[in-house]
């Protein structure tokens, strides 16, 4: 191996964390969701907890935990404060993760014969 196609090995290191603290943000069910619902654009709380069936409490704190974490944004219209995602990395996981698990399968059209 030579020099220019090394590893950084504290570049990874680095990354790996962040990745780690995505991660473990987004291994909440309940986060998950939110986010799920926030990738649709912005929601105010009361659309949320409509949507995504989480009780006020638990609606509240996860949202205070995402918006700590950097995932979510607030944008405040009179008495509303609206959410949506900030992270791009947040984004583009969610994208896959929509991909992966919540498409509705493609059903193959089966051919009648005669």
């Amino acid at each position: 191996m030579d020099a220019a196609s090394e590893i950084d090995v504290e570049m990874l290191r680095s990354s790996a964390a962040q990745a780690c603290g995505l991660l473990k943000v987004l291994g909440n069910p309940d986060r998950l969701l939110l986010l799920c619902q926030l990738t649709q654009g912005e929601y105010c709380v009361g659309d949320l907890a409509t949507q995504t069936g989480i009780t006020q409490p638990t609606l509240s704190q996860q949202l205070t935990v995402l918006r700590h974490n950097g995932m979510v944004s607030t944008r405040r219209e009179g008495k509303q404060v609206y959410y949506g995602i900030a992270s791009p990395q947040a984004m583009e996981v969610m994208q896959v993760l929509y991909k992966l698990y919540c498409q509705a399968p493609h059903v193959e059209e089966q051919s009648v014969e005669p």
